[in-house]
């Protein structure tokens, strides 16, 4: 009965140093910090803090001493769009992202406690830090960062308002002054480290954007207006032009005309001046040849011809009759 006892005694104290022992020991992952807190107080300084290798194998004052465990590595911050104002009027919808690290494990701890309410305190100084700042600009060094020349084609012209302006800093240099405003209050209240700021994009709000698509539209309007007016002036002197040589084509063609004409008439007279030269009775006969001509000429089905018995052509009719024995 003893021995038993015994072996039970002997059991519940091995499960107890089990106990103590497995909770007086534990393990510091190389991606994490830790400090420990006794009574609600930290203790020490924090093990494997940033610049620090400390990871492994840990011990502490088992049930009393509570370890709290916090990220090394580096943290992204990633904001929701938020809408803001540039300095000459213009409403914009940014969205920004940034990189943060722990540096103060134990200030970390009594400003935020955790990760989520420490991104929530980054959203507040953040935003507004970038507020403040592009507030303080126009539009136009919000959304450049390089200077550069646009090419436009010959003929084409830029308004004032889309003309590339110049500008003295450019959008990086504004995302290295939210950072440069923000940074050293982070490390001050909340032990966090700022490494990197960056709009990731900008963009004009719902009716600004709405505005300026109007007005692409009437720009691009003006400018197709323009072509069309050039083209109907280009297909007008292209009228002209072929009118002015159909004019002179016609007029060639009506001068080639009249001297064949007159060659012909020309030849027709020495002909029938050689055939009046002949005898008396060619002359008649042309004479008679040109009277049809000119009585086809000038009368018609309709019209009635009355000839005087002394007229010559009553005559030529008359000598033209047969005779009768």
């Amino acid at each position: 009965m003893l021995r038993q006892f015994t072996s039970i005694f002997v059991g519940i104290l091995l499960f107890i140093v089990v106990i103590v022992i497995s909770s007086s020991i534990y393990i510091v992952d190389e991606t994490k910090q830790v400090f420990e807190t006794r009574f609600g107080k930290i203790i020490g300084d924090p093990i494997n803090g940033p610049g620090k290798d400390e990871a492994g194998l840990k011990f502490r004052v088992p049930f009393i001493t509570k370890v709290h465990e916090f990220e090394k590595r580096y943290l992204e911050w990633d904001d929701e769009p938020e809408k803001v104002t540039t300095r000459n009027k213009v409403f914009i919808e940014i969205d920004t992202f940034a990189r943060w690290r722990i540096e103060d494990a134990k200030k970390f701890y009594e400003a935020v406690t955790d990760e989520r309410s420490a991104k929530s305190r980054l959203t507040d100084r953040l935003n507004g830090a970038a507020r403040t700042i592009l507030a303080a600009h126009d539009l136009v060094e919000v959304i450049r960062s390089k200077q550069r020349k646009v090419v436009i084609s010959e003929g084409q012209s830029l308004d004032e308002q889309t003309q590339l302006e110049p500008f003295n800093k450019g959008r990086s240099a504004l995302a290295q002054m939210v950072m440069e405003n923000a940074a050293p209050n982070l490390m001050e209240e909340f032990g966090i480290r700022l490494l990197d700021f960056r709009f990731k994009r900008i963009n004009y709000t719902d009716k600004v954007r709405l505005e300026i698509f109007k007005r692409m539209i009437t720009e691009r309007v003006t400018i197709a207006t323009e072509f069309r007016a050039e083209g109907d002036e280009e297909a007008l002197a292209i009228m002209g032009d072929q009118q002015r040589q159909l004019k002179t084509i016609t007029s060639t063609a009506y001068l080639e005309k009249q001297q064949i004409m007159g060659e012909a008439d020309a030849k027709a007279v020495a002909i029938y001046a050689e055939a009046f030269d002949q005898s008396v009775e060619a002359r008649e006969f042309y004479e008679f040849l040109k009277t049809m001509e000119t009585l086809e000429s000038t009368l018609s089905k309709d019209d009635t011809l009355i000839f005087s018995t002394d007229s010559d052509f009553f005559r030529y009719l008359k000598r033209s009759a047969p005779t009768k024995e």
